[in-house]
């Protein structure tokens, strides 16, 4: 589809400066793809304008600062800005602002995005890293206790290997998020191993990073990476001094349950170290986390039987040692993954998308516009490992 368009030049007569406008040829017509949710538009005086997302109190400031509309033309050639200037100058200011400010989080908080490999007719370019970080509610999802881990793993992997792969905004909201979920952590002190493994990676790759200046291609200045290092490091310092509040409750505690029920949430564990943190808090839960066949369950929960065999670890008295064998394992082979939420990709659509259960359960809610006749069957959840690899061109 083509459009004829119109161009304006300034012709200069014995009066002075004038526009003229000229006929111009045909401009090729770029459209969204059908399934993007497409602009948002507002109508003015002056026709129909987009809107842009910025925050109210530029919006306040460019109303302020707005000049006139006209545009002076004489002989001395001296010109004030039209309007379409005006708007571009507002732009670049806006965008100055935002690059300066590192507080300021530079991502939309859509629930999907299409995920594009090479370029067709409707759509040009393809979808990176970056701008899938960008794009999809992370922010959001690191306050759901069922996607926490899930982000943090996440965060974790791009940490080991796909740091410097990210654009400059997308680094901002990679270390705006991570500072997040520091303060969440240092606020209600819970899972703070996960955190400190994964600034340790971080701080590692950073270490390298910046050691290897030169070396390596690094977007943004040398100088922004060692302050990123140093807030990481003042991170670690905060978890390592963090301290666990008691709590005084004069209700039922997790001492007072039974045996067996104790029992029983310790087999709900999929993480060693869990059960050895929660071991720790009474001598009762100490000598049940040491139970033979809660630890050999573990093992074969995570590890295939081939992989026993190799690290098989008997005691003077010929029994097995499941317990050190799952932290002997851990180290050799990876652990088998477990999320409360994950992203999902549809097969059909080719879309990555957060699907909300309830409201799947209570409007049968997809979590995307699915033109699939049966969209259950085209989802497939995504693990972040395999959020990785689907931006691997």
């Amino acid at each position: 589809m083509q459009s004829a368009f119109l161009t304006l030049r300034r012709v200069r007569e014995s009066s002075g400066w004038k526009l003229e406008q000229t006929a111009g040829g045909t401009m090729p017509f770029l459209g969204q793809d059908w399934r993007s949710p497409g602009w948002s538009w507002i109508k003015t005086e002056d026709g129909w304008k987009r809107c842009e997302s910025w925050s109210r109190e530029l919006e306040r400031e460019n109303n302020q600062r707005n000049l006139s509309h006209s545009i002076i033309l004489n002989s001395d050639d001296e010109e004030i800005f039209s309007n379409e200037e005006q708007e571009y100058t507002s732009k670049k200011r806006k965008k100055d602002h935002f690059r300066n400010d590192t507080n300021t989080q530079c991502f939309y908080r859509e629930k999907w995005i299409y995920v594009h490999k090479e370029s067709t007719r409707e759509r040009h370019g393809y979808c990176t890293l970056g701008e899938a970080f960008n794009r999809l509610d992370f922010s959001s999802a690191i306050q759901d206790v069922r996607r926490f881990n899930y982000v943090v793993k996440l965060l974790q992997l791009i940490a080991k290997s796909q740091l410097t792969s990210l654009s400059g905004v997308a680094q901002k909201n990679y270390f705006n998020i991570l500072d997040k979920i520091v303060q969440k952590v240092l606020d209600d002190h819970q899972n703070p191993r996960l955190i400190k493994d994964l600034l340790q990676d971080l701080s590692s790759t950073l270490c390298i990073l910046v050691r290897g200046v030169g070396k390596s291609v690094l977007v943004g200045n040398s100088n922004i990476w060692v302050c990123r290092l140093e807030t990481v490091l003042a991170w670690q310092q905060q978890l390592q001094n963090l301290q666990m509040t008691k709590q005084v409750n004069d209700g039922l505690t997790l001492s007072d349950l039974p045996l067996h029920m104790l029992n029983n949430i310790l087999y709900r564990f999929s993480d060693g170290w869990d059960i050895v943190t929660l071991g720790q808090v009474t001598p009762t839960l100490s000598a049940l986390s040491e139970d033979r066949q809660l630890w050999k369950r573990l093992c074969q929960y995570h590890f295939a039987e081939k992989q026993f065999c190799r690290h098989l670890i008997v005691s003077e008295k010929g029994h097995v040692e499941w317990k050190l064998m799952y932290f002997v394992l851990e180290k050799h082979y990876p652990t088998r993954e477990q999320y409360g939420d994950t992203l999902h990709f549809c097969r059909h659509c080719s879309i990555l998308f957060w699907k909300d259960c309830r409201l799947a359960l209570l409007f049968k809610d997809s979590g995307h516009p699915c033109t699939a006749a049966d969209p259950d069957s085209c989802f497939m959840p995504v693990s972040p490992q395999h959020f990785i690899d689907l931006f691997r061109f």
